[in-house]
């Protein structure tokens, strides 16, 4: 009776064990993915998802699209309207857009594009999880528009380009009057992931306004040690993040992604560079990771910071020549003051909900 009791003391152990190993794993299973959205992650981020697809009727993409990343928020959805509508009617090419934008705006989105003369393009909707930010982007009130979270997509180019190999990235002050196909065949040198334009390639009369914002100087706090320890020289000529011709293979393999995160956890702890700095916050990080390692994108593909001043005024040749205008600075075509406003104003799709709507002088 002794050996009997001992054998069904053990087969209760082993029971009990094997319940609690059936309960451990029913409460720690993870949940399956909603089968809504499609969710892309890359080991930089931590495990959360950058970007989520919006299930929706748009037209399917092929791999032989134009793709251009243009983000919308809320309060400028009117620009990236006129963004977009500048790249469809100067090329024959077939484009295919990513809007992106944030939760709360992707019905507006949508809304603005089904319902004005837009509605033919070929686009998808993705929406921006401003979570992946936490953590490394520190509040900041000397000029929180640039703390916006889509400042930030271009970082995350590879979490919503997977079904090409290249991409373009355009800020929503972009008005393009050339054929972007020309923008898109830019010819990247040889383990470069993207091409920019050097802010030194300026027209003379915008370079001489604006002085050392034309340089590293102008972006990076020279006065702390983490800084100067990068090697880079304050007068070397710094380049425009609002303009990008990318290589999404390339990107990923140098981990540029994780490479930029890691640049915004350094601020985030140490206030690196700050707002108050000319390109916030979102700018310094590309600036210091593609640092010599980088395409020059030809001058003429970007004839920037119309937006430095409402004085500042380019010559007609500049404007005419050029084939992307960008109003980078405070100074924005759909608001007022501003430089050269009717070269915007020709692309701009009036906003059919009504929510968007110029301010002028008169109105």
């Amino acid at each position: 009776m002794t050996l009997l009791r001992k054998i069904n003391r053990v087969l209760l152990m082993l029971l009990i064990l094997m319940v609690y190993v059936i309960l451990y794993s029913k409460m720690h299973r993870a949940p399956p993915p909603p089968s809504h959205i499609e969710t892309k992650v890359e080991p930089g981020v931590a495990g959360r998802a950058a970007v989520n697809e919006v299930a929706a009727d748009e037209v399917a993409e092929a791999e032989d699209d134009i793709l251009v990343v243009v983000c919308a928020a809320e309060e400028r959805m009117g620009a990236a309207m006129a963004t977009i509508n500048s790249i469809r009617s100067n090329t024959e090419a077939s484009v295919f857009f990513y809007i992106v934008t944030l939760h709360d705006t992707v019905t507006y989105a949508r809304q603005y594009i089904q319902k004005s003369e837009l509605k033919d393009i070929k686009y998808k909707i993705l929406e921006f999880n401003p979570m992946v930010l936490k953590g490394r982007v520190r509040p900041d009130s000397s000029r929180p528009e640039l703390l916006h979270p889509l400042n930030f997509v271009r970082f995350y180019l590879p979490l919503l380009v997977v079904r090409h190999k290249r991409a373009i990235y355009l800020d929503d002050d972009v008005i393009v009057q050339g054929d972007i196909q020309e923008l898109y065949k830019t010819r990247l040198e040889p383990g470069h992931a993207a091409a920019f334009a050097s802010d030194c390639d300026l027209p003379s009369e915008v370079v001489r306004s604006m002085g050392m914002q034309t340089t590293y100087m102008g972006f990076l706090d020279y006065r702390k040690l983490e800084v100067r320890e990068l090697g880079i020289n304050p007068s070397d000529c710094s380049f425009n993040p609002g303009v990008i011709v990318a290589d999404i293979e390339a990107w990923k393999r140098q981990k540029i992604t994780k490479q930029l995160e890691t640049w915004m956890q350094h601020n985030f702890r140490t206030n690196l560079y700050s707002s108050a700095m000319a390109g916030g916050v979102a700018t310094p990080p590309m600036l210091i990771v593609f640092h010599g390692k980088h395409t020059a994108i030809d001058p003429m593909w970007h004839v920037g910071h119309l937006g430095w001043s409402p004085d500042t005024l380019y010559s007609d040749a500049s404007l005419q020549e050029a084939q992307l205008l960008h109003w980078s600075g405070r100074f924005k075509p759909w608001d007022y003051p501003a430089v050269h406003m009717e070269l915007w104003e020709r692309w701009y799709v009036p906003d059919p909900t009504g929510k968007f709507s110029l301010v002028r002088p008169n109105s």
